[in-house]
């Protein structure tokens, strides 16, 4: 954990105690301007990140994904029995989760981006873990859905958070196979999820507290646990960060300088800036699209539970998807990241899951339907790190208008899961054909936005590369 602001590695670092930020004025333009990308240093530096900032950072993404989610093993897992079966109240417990996380989400990472990220998200963890563990007390679907807005509140802040700190420490380039593995998370979460939850409510239950209330309090427990342990090894900002050498914060400086510009904003000239610019709506519809398609991960369950399995099976079913989701992913993101290149590995992720969702739609057999499952999901789950990649590179500067562009995008583009969650009616079941079609039209709408984002802008990394090296010719200071 980074505490006080240790003593900057140089003169060349000025510490804004007003806003919180730090700056990099250099009196020799050459300082930056002369860094060579692909060094054995930047390379151990790299590494060393990457151990410190991705392992706590993936861990915590698990808790959070499984904590949001675990309202789909608890409805096969007893809570429909409980609180009474109600395909429309399930799907506005669903639903209200995402305006709260609409509410919150621009203004927590307009927080983040002034304060401390070592604070700020292990705080918010432990907020909703202590949330989670709250259900004890739920016995009706109201006290249900008010539990789940507030949670969807807390948690606004903590996804953008963290896509807003690691494009604080790794270049655009970096960016894809790290958010990949970061967003694995969420994959290895939904089969962890699946199982921890079916051994949850069939082996753990007590006369007065239920199985599926038990794994509420289990999970919400260890994500309280895991947070305050977040605390003191998460870091800051490459500047501020007491685990690197002076020299190795020059360096992680200077290889993130080339990629920013001297501006620097304040709150409301970030949102201003941010709304004002077409590619945030652009974005935030094609990501409307992609999450739209992604709700399908809160019935999974359900819809492997319709294809011949019962109880605990259907939920231990639901493991294959997302390991293979997971495994495709990775190597979706690896590709991109080599081949830098982002948006039509979105766009053939998306395609990809289009033709499979299409085959879901128009056969009955269960088998086929299971292994296309398998593949529409593994294009939505590589669609998804690699888009929130290319939207932080895009928007690459300012820092305060990138965090505002960031939150807005998956603020804005998880509206969709408010009605996303209501393609997968009851009466549907069990061929679900309302909800393939429409993730289908879903995921092909995404694709072709991203494709024409593409072509319209071209690739803008190199354009603001150069806007860069311009400001440092001009001695303009550099945000870090």
């Amino acid at each position: 954990m980074s505490s006080v602001a240790p003593p900057l590695p140089s003169s060349g670092f000025k510490d804004d105690k007003r806003d919180n930020v730090t700056y990099f004025e250099s009196s020799d333009p050459a300082d930056l301007t002369s860094y060579t990308s692909g060094t054995e240093m930047e390379a151990k530096l790299l590494q060393k990140i990457d151990w410190r900032l991705m392992p706590i950072l993936w861990v915590m993404y698990i808790f959070n994904y499984i904590d949001r989610t675990n309202i789909g093993n608890a409805k096969i897992g007893g809570m429909d029995a409980e609180l009474g079966p109600s395909s429309e109240k399930y799907a506005l417990a669903l639903s209200i989760f995402f305006i709260g996380y609409l509410l919150n989400e621009v203004p927590s990472n307009m927080v983040l981006s002034r304060t401390r990220p070592s604070l700020f998200l292990p705080g918010i963890m432990f907020i909703w873990g202590a949330m989670t563990v709250a259900v004890v007390g739920v016995h009706n679907w109201a006290g249900l859905t008010a539990l789940r807005f507030f949670l969807g509140f807390v948690e606004a802040g903590f996804f953008p958070g963290v896509i807003f700190l690691l494009s604080c420490w790794y270049k655009p380039s970096e960016l894809s196979q790290r958010l990949a593995i970061f967003y694995s998370a969420a994959i290895i979460a939904g089969a962890f999820g699946g199982l921890l939850a079916g051994a949850i409510t069939e082996y753990v239950s007590t006369p007065t507290i239920p199985g599926w209330k038990w794994l509420f309090i289990i999970e919400g427990l260890a994500t309280c646990v895991l947070a305050v342990v977040s605390v003191f090894i998460l870091p800051d900002y490459p500047a501020t960060t007491r685990w690197l050498t002076p020299e190795e914060r020059e360096l992680a400086v200077a290889r993130l300088v080339r990629e920013e510009s001297g501006t620097s904003l304040g709150h409301m000239q970030a949102f201003v800036a941010a709304c004002k610019d077409w590619r945030t709506w652009a974005f935030s519809f094609a990501y409307q699209m992609i999450a739209g398609a992604g709700t399908i991960s809160y019935f999974l369950p359900t819809i492997t539970k319709t294809l011949g399995y019962s109880g605990r099976d259907a939920q231990f079913m639901t493991v294959p998807i997302y390991v293979f989701a997971a495994i495709v992913s990775n190597v979706v993101a690896w590709s991109a990241d080599r081949k830098d290149e982002r948006a039509y590995h979105i766009v053939a992720s998306c395609f990809g899951g289009m033709a499979a969702f299409i085959v879901c739609a128009a056969v009955s057999n269960p088998i086929v339907r299971y292994v296309m499952i398998c593949f529409g999901a593994a294009g939505i789950w590589s669609a998804l790190p690699i888009f929130l990649s290319y939207v932080s590179s895009t928007i690459g500067e300012p820092a305060e208008k990138r965090a505002v562009v960031v939150a807005m995008v998956n603020g804005l583009g998880n509206l969709a899961s408010v009605y996303g969650s209501q393609i997968w009616p009851d009466y549907d079941k069990p061929l679900y054909h309302i909800g393939f079609s429409t993730t289908t039209a879903m995921i092909f709408t995404a694709g072709v936005v991203i494709l024409g984002i593409r072509l319209y802008v071209g690739r803008p990394d190199k354009q603001r590369a150069a806007n860069v090296t311009s400001d440092i010719a001009s001695d303009k200071p550099v945000q870090v």
